[in-house]
């Protein structure tokens, strides 16, 4: 099968290769996908390049990267129902602790980390539902239900971020987000209540406001490091931080008494580590406002699989309006 290898670290264009290797027949409890989306997120492109902290080569001696992706059953291994061959499926951790992920026209994988796409969801959205869709889902629900309360959702821009906007507004909540002022409309646009400026001097104030100098409840965290301080002062007693990233302060300074004081539970996000429970709660609810057409994921732009090294960089590059999809069959 064509593939996408690397086997050392480095710039996408120096390691990164078209390769044909071996296409295995599914095991017990597996299935073979025919690939028709790859999707590429930060963590792929981080763990190409080498940046992952402590780790310094490769997992395996040949990797196929990316572990969102999107495609057709083609083959099932034994114990598994023979009527899934045919069915359209999205994929999660595909290549989480194993050496070939979706950058492929095919994979074979564990059977239950292949989920029926919803009736009338196209593949370009089942390959953001892994990382980003789960990612977005957990951090807004992850503590319970969010009706009738207030979720302030920073970075409300990013892959991620959008995705949160609009579960959050599905889900009851009034959503409050932050973004750079050029994003505002389409963060408006995909349920945000109100939109504030991540950069404003007066943050955390400018959040009360517009909560009607109340606190929140929940906050959905993209650069813990950076925003501990400011939310600190905004989430409510007994409210929730999850927090999925924080690239530029990764060793933070917590205000511990305030966050003392108000009991606040920190609840740092790592999907792949998601237990079966939460993370089956989470594919339900992805599912529930997909088909009510609450949830959009849109695309920035979908690369031929040759020209994967190109879309590593679109993610290096960041600034974009939507995911980075590969083609996995052209």
């Amino acid at each position: 099968m064509r593939a996408i290898t690397y086997s050392a670290f480095g710039p996408a264009e120096d390691v990164l290769h078209m390769d044909d290797i071996e296409n295995p027949d599914p095991r017990a409890g597996e299935v073979r996908v025919r690939l028709m989306r790859s999707g590429v997120n930060p963590s792929d492109v981080k763990a190409r390049a080498g940046t992952r902290p402590g780790v310094v080569k490769p997992a395996f001696p040949k990797i196929v990267p990316h572990s969102d992706g999107a495609g057709i059953i083609e083959a099932v291994g034994a114990g598994v129902d023979p009527g899934r061959k045919g069915q359209r499926v999205w994929l999660w951790n595909a290549q989480w602790q194993r050496a070939f992920g979706t950058a492929a026209d095919c994979i074979t994988l564990p059977s239950h980390q292949a989920v029926p796409l919803p009736d009338g969801v196209d593949f370009d959205t089942g390959a953001q539902l892994g990382i980003p869709g789960l990612t977005a889902c957990h951090t807004v629900f992850g503590g319970g239900a969010v009706a009738g309360e207030t979720v302030l959702i920073q970075g409300g821009a990013g892959t991620v971020g959008l995705l949160a906007v609009q579960l959050a507004r599905w889900g009851g909540a009034k959503v409050i987000a932050t973004c750079s002022a050029k994003d505002r409309d389409r963060v408006e646009a995909a349920g945000a209540h109100h939109v504030i400026d991540y950069r404003s001097a007066h943050l955390a104030e400018e959040v009360m406001a517009a909560n009607g100098d109340a606190p929140v409840e929940t906050i959905v965290e993209v650069e813990f490091g950076e925003n501990i301080e400011a939310d600190a002062q905004i989430i409510a007693p007994n409210g929730r931080i999850a927090a999925y990233g924080s690239a530029r302060q990764m060793s933070p300074v917590l205000p511990f008494g305030p966050l003392l004081f108000k009991a606040v539970t920190i609840d740092v996000v790592l999907i792949y580590l998601l237990q079966s429970g939460p993370r089956d709660l989470a594919i339900s609810r992805l599912h529930d406002a997909l088909e009510e057409g609450a949830l959009s994921c849109p695309v920035e732009k979908v690369f031929p699989l040759r020209q994967t090294a190109e879309a590593h960089r679109a993610v290096e590059a960041g600034a974009r309006d939507g995911g980075i999809l590969i083609d996995c069959e052209s």
